[in-house]
């Protein structure tokens, strides 16, 4: 099981593991932030741009680039 399935939240989790899966088939970076973005707006319709930005990105580090298993600030959904 990815790391991914450890993730309590499921926005969270859904945008932590579609932005892996779309930078492992060779989506560029940018492109997969985007993505994750909408993604993450979708199921947070009332966020604005600038925060659902600032969500997936400390998301995306905190759980690919720095490989840290522990909670997220987050969202206060479950």
């Amino acid at each position: 099981m990815g790391h991914e399935s450890r993730i309590a939240r499921r926005c969270e989790r859904a945008v932590v593991t579609a932005y892996s899966e779309l930078r492992q088939i060779g989506t560029d970076d940018m492109a997969a932030f985007q993505a994750c973005t909408s993604l993450y707006r979708i199921h947070h319709p009332e966020a604005s741009l600038n925060e659902a930005r600032m969500l997936v990105a400390e998301w995306i580090e905190h759980h690919l680039v720095l490989k840290d298993s522990g909670p997220t600030r987050g969202c206060a959904c479950h």
